[in-house]
């Protein structure tokens, strides 16, 4: 089993990566991007023992910051 995991920042909080991205594109002179968020894609090989709950506080307490992050669990078969 897999779970895959994307991490991105709040839509409340200031992504600085993002907008660096968002530049450099517009450096290239494409300027139909009005946006740009970075984030993590994480995937975990998983042997099927965990609860949900285990696999949540996994990405609440280690693999993201609840404070600035929101994550979303997709899994696998």
């Amino acid at each position: 089993m897999k779970a895959k995991v994307i991490v991105m920042p709040k839509r409340s909080v200031l992504d600085p990566q993002g907008v660096a991205v968002r530049d450099a594109i517009h450096h290239h002179g494409v300027s139909a991007v009005k946006a740009a968020r970075v984030g993590k894609f994480i995937e975990l090989e998983l042997d099927g023992t965990q609860t949900e709950a285990q696999l949540h506080e996994i990405c609440r307490d280690l693999l993201s910051n609840p404070v600035m992050e929101d994550y979303e669990v997709l899994l696998e078969k």
